[in-house]
C-alpha cells in the first residue's frame, strides 16, 4: 500500500473532521505556505495570520459560542490542525500552542468576567496567547519555579523571569506561573499578564536552531503590577492546573511528531524515485528500500498507539503515563525518521532550501519541549513501580 493511501485510523475521525481537514488545508495553502519562508527569515509569524485563522474558525473551537468560539470540545479537530501543519512543514505556525495548550486554561479556570473579557479576542485571533512556565534555572521541574507574586491590595506584584516562551513576542495575554507561597506544590498560582502591564517587559526574540518563525522570547517581571482580577483559578491551584493540562499538551506534540515523520517519509520516497545513482533510481537499491520500509513500519506503529491515546483523551480516560509514552515514542521517532530520510537525499538533504533539511532542525525540539524525553521516561518508570 502506498504511504499516500489512507491507512485505517481505528474510527478516529468522522466526516466532519475530514471536512474540517480540507478547509484547514486550504487555509494553510492560501494564507501560510506562500509567506512561510519569509517568516522563517524574519523570526515571527505576522499577527494578521492569527486573525485570519480566527475569522475562518480555526481558533477556539472548544470555546463557548457565546464568546465567539466553536462550542465543540473535541480534541480531534485540534489533532487535524496539528497533522496538517506538520504535513505542510509549516511547524513554526504557533496556532497549536494557542489552541491546545493555552486556551484550556481559560476554558477550565476563567470565571464569567474573565471569559467575557478574554475569550472573544482569543477566538477571533485579536488576542494571541502564550504560557510562561520555564525559567532560566528551571526546566521540566514545575515545582522549582521561583518567580514570585506578592499580594498588594487589589494587585499582585510579580518579580522574576521566564525564558523559551513560545509566542512570547506576539502574545497579548501570557499565563504566568508564579509562586504565592513557599510550598513547592500548593504555592504556585497562575496569572494572566496583559501586554501593557507596568513592569512587564520582553527580552530578545531568541535565535534557535529550528522553528525559526515561532517567536520565542525572554520575559521579565520587575515589580509588575497585575490586577488580582487576573488571577486564573484559585490562589495556590497553579501546580494542579499545570499538571492536569500537560497530558493534552503532550498529545499535541505526539500527533505532530508522527505526522512530521510521515511527511519526511513521503519526501524521501518521492526523491529516491526521481533521483538516480549509477544509472538507477536511488529507490531501486536494497538499502533504500530497507530504510523506507523501516521508517514506514515505525510510523504506522506509532500512529496506531497515538490514535489509541487520542481516543482516550477524547473519552476523558487518558492517563499521564500513557500521554508520556505517546510523547516519548512520537518525538523520538520524529527525529530518527527525519534523520534517516535526510540521509537518502545525500548532500541535498543538508541544504536549507530542501524541506527535509528544515524538517531535521525543526524536529530536534520534540525531545525537549513539553517535558524532555528523560522526564517522560521517569514518569513511565514510576508508573511501573520502579
Amino acid at each position: 500500500m502506498s504511504i499516500d493511501a489512507a491507512a485505517p485510523r481505528l474510527g478516529l475521525f468522522e466526516a466532519e473532521h475530514e471536512d474540517f481537514r480540507q478547509s484547514f488545508r486550504s487555509f494553510l495553502e492560501a494564507e501560510v505556505v506562500p509567506g512561510y519562508q519569509d517568516w522563517e527569515r524574519e523570526g515571527i509569524v505576522p499577527r494578521e495570520v492569527f486573525a485570519a485563522a480566527g475569522k475562518s474558525g480555526f481558533l477556539g473551537m472548544a470555546l463557548p459560542e457565546e464568546h465567539g468560539g466553536g462550542g465543540v470540545d473535541d480534541f480531534r479537530f485540534n489533532a487535524v490542525i496539528a497533522e496538517e501543519i506538520a504535513d505542510t512543514g509549516c511547524v513554526s505556525f504557533g496556532i497549536n500552542l494557542h489552541n491546545d495548550i493555552c486556551l484550556p486554561y481559560f476554558q477550565g479556570l476563567a470565571d464569567a468576567e474573565q471569559q467575557a473579557r478574554w475569550m472573544p479576542g482569543l477566538a477571533s485571533g485579536q488576542l494571541i496567547a502564550a504560557i510562561a512556565m520555564t525559567e532560566p534555572g528551571t526546566g521540566s521541574d514545575l515545582a522549582g519555579i521561583r518567580t514570585t507574586a506578592r499580594r498588594d491590595g487589589d494587585h499582585f506584584v510579580l518579580d522574576g523571569s521566564k525564558t523559551f516562551i513560545s509566542n512570547g513576542m506576539n502574545a497579548d495575554v501570557v499565563i504566568v506561573a508564579a509562586r504565592t507561597s513557599e510550598d513547592r506544590h500548593t504555592g504556585l498560582s497562575l496569572f494572566v499578564v496583559e501586554r501593557d502591564t507596568p513592569g512587564f517587559t520582553r527580552g530578545r526574540n531568541l535565535d534557535k536552531i529550528g522553528m525559526h518563525a515561532q517567536d520565542t522570547a525572554e520575559l521579565f517581571f520587575d515589580s509588575a503590577r497585575v490586577p488580582a482580577a487576573n488571577l486564573l483559578g484559585t490562589e495556590g491551584g497553579g501546580f494542579k492546573a499545570l499538571v492536569g493540562n500537560l497530558a493534552q499538551e503532550r498529545m499535541t506534540i505526539a500527533v505532530a511528531g508522527v505526522a512530521s515523520a510521515a511527511a519526511a517519509l513521503r519526501l524521501a520516497l518521492t526523491y529516491t524515485k526521481e533521483r538516480t545513482a549509477f544509472g538507477k533510481p536511488v529507490s531501486s537499491y536494497q538499502n533504500t528500500r530497507f530504510e523506507l520500509a523501516d521508517v514506514h513500519t515505525k510510523v504506522e506503529m506509532a500512529r496506531a498507539f497515538v490514535d489509541s491515546c487520542l481516543h482516550e483523551l477524547v473519552a476523558g480516560t487518558l492517563t499521564p503515563e500513557r500521554a508520556a509514552m505517546a510523547k516519548l515514542a512520537a518525538s523520538e521517532l520524529q527525529f530518527s525518521a527525519v534523520d534517516r530520510c535526510l540521509q537518502l537525499f545525500g548532500g541535498y538533504g543538508y541544504m536549507t532550501e530542501y524541506p527535509i533539511g528544515r524538517a531535521f532542525v525543526d524536529a530536534r525540539i520534540g525531545r525537549i519541549y513539553g517535558g524532555t524525553s528523560e522526564i517522560m521516561r521517569e514518569i513511565i518508570g514510576r508508573s511501573l513501580g520502579v
